[in-house]
C-alpha cells in the first residue's frame, strides 16, 4: 500500500500501481461475479468489470425496466442475464447490489445460494451494520466484503470510460477463506476504482449516511431553497436568484474547488468576495454543527435506517416518491433552472 498524508494524517491507500488490472485479473480468473440488481450501482460495475474482462452475470427481477436495461447493455436472457435466485446460484462472488430494502426483502433467497467459500459483496454497509434490523447474517463459510464507490453508479460508469477512474473504499467484514482482502481489491480494481483505501463496514455507512443527508444532497438542496427564497422576498428575479444561487456554483465554482481545493477558490475570486467569504464561513459552519450532531446520532442509533426500511417496503413508496420529487420539480427555484439550463450554449444548438 502506498502511504499518502491526508492534511497530517497518513493513510495507506491501493493504487494500481500496488494492485494493476493484471492483478486483478489473476485473482478472478477462477470467479463468476453475479451482480444482483441493476439498477443504481448495478449497471456501472457490471460494464466496467466485464470490459476488463471478468466473467460476469446480472440477476435482476424479470419483467421490468431494470431487466430492459440489461438486456439493452448486451446481457443476454439464459447466457448472462438471470432471475435473482438463479445468477447467486452460479455465483462465487455475490455483488448484492439491491436497494436497502430490496436486499432485506430477497435475503431469504440469497442466503440459500450462498456456498462455502463464496463471497458476499456489498458497496454499502447497511445490511450488515444494521443487521438486527434488515436480518442479513451471512454464514461463517463465506467472505464478506465491500467496496463503495464514492459517487453515484452513472459516475462509475462515465470516469472508467473516460479514463479517470474513482476513488473507492473497502473492507472486510468476514475472512473465511483467507482470500477475502484479495478478492475485494481485484474487485475494486475491475469496478474501475481509480484508488482504493481501507475503512470498516461501520464507518462507511455511518458517514454515507451522513453524508448523503447532509453536504452531498440533503443540506445542499435546503441551503440552496433558503438563498433562493431569501432572494425573492427582497426582489431579485427568479433568472437572478437562481444563477446566484445554484449556476454559478455547479457550473464554474465547485469545479475550481474540486481541481484545486477552498484555499485556492478563496485565494482566487475578487477581494469582496473573498473577504465576506472568509467573514461567514464560521457563521455557517457553528450554525449547522448543533444539526450534524443530531444527524450522526441519528445515523448511529438506527432511526435513519429503520425510517429507510419502513418507507421504501410499502408497496406505494414509488407513487409517494413520485409526489415528493414533483413538487420539488414543480417549485419555481427547479423551473427556473430548468429554463437557465435551457440558455446554456451546449443546449442551444
Amino acid at each position: 500500500m502506498a502511504k499518502i498524508d491526508f492534511g497530517g494524517v497518513v493513510e495507506d491507500v491501493v493504487t494500481a500501481d500496488e494492485f494493476p488490472m493484471e492483478k486483478a485479473r489473476k485473482v478472478l480468473e477462477n470467479e463468476t461475479v453475479a451482480v444482483i440488481g441493476y439498477g443504481v450501482q448495478g449497471p456501472g460495475q457490471a460494464l466496467n468489470m466485464r470490459d476488463n474482462g471478468i466473467r460476469v452475470i446480472v440477476g435482476q427481477r424479470t419483467g421490468g425496466d431494470s431487466w430492459d436495461r440489461a438486456v439493452a447493455d448486451g446481457f443476454v436472457p439464459g447466457k448472462t442475464l438471470f432471475s435473482i435466485e438463479d445468477a447467486a446460484k452460479q455465483a462465487t462472488v455475490i455483488q448484492y447490489l439491491l436497494s436497502d430494502a430490496g436486499q432485506v426483502a430477497a435475503w431469504p433467497a440469497i442466503q440459500k445460494c450462498l456456498k462455502p467459500g463464496d463471497a458476499l459483496y456489498f458497496s454499502h454497509g447497511f445490511g450488515i451494520v444494521y443487521r438486527d434490523q434488515t436480518g442479513i447474517v451471512p454464514p461463517e463459510n463465506v467472505d464478506v466484503i465491500l467496496v463503495a464507490p464514492k459517487g453515484s453508479g452513472r459516475t462509475v460508469r462515465t470516469n472508467f470510460l473516460d479514463g479517470s477512474g474513482i476513488n473507492a473504499s473497502y473492507a472486510v467484514h468476514q475472512d473465511a477463506t483467507g482470500r477475502a482482502e484479495e478478492r475485494a481489491l481485484a474487485l475494486g480494481v475491475a469496478i474501475g476504482s481509480g484508488y482504493l483505501f481501507p475503512t470498516t463496514f461501520e464507518k462507511e455507512v455511518y458517514s454515507d449516511l451522513t453524508g448523503e443527508r447532509g453536504v452531498l444532497m440533503g443540506c445542499l438542496a435546503g441551503v440552496m431553497e433558503a438563498q433562493y427564497k431569501l432572494l425573492r422576498k427582497h426582489g431579485h428575479s427568479p433568472s437572478e436568484a437562481f444563477n446566484e444561487t445554484v449556476e454559478e456554483l455547479t457550473q464554474s465554482l465547485i469545479r475550481l474547488v474540486a481541481q484545486n481545493g477552498m484555499d485556492w477558490m478563496f485565494a482566487s475570486c475578487s477581494t469582496t468576495a473573498q473577504r465576506g467569504a472568509l467573514d461567514w464561513t464560521p457563521r455557517f459552519r457553528d450554525a449547522v454543527a448543533p444539526v450534524f450532531d443530531e444527524l450522526y446520532d441519528s445515523v448511529i442509533s438506527g432511526k435513519e435506517t429503520r425510517r429507510v426500511i419502513e418507507a421504501n417496503s410499502t408497496p406505494d413508496y414509488r407513487e409517494k416518491l413520485e409526489v415528493e420529487l414533483a413538487a420539488l420539480r414543480n417549485s419555481e427555484m427547479w423551473r427556473a433552472g430548468k429554463a437557465v439550463r435551457s440558455l446554456r450554449p451546449e443546449n442551444r444548438r
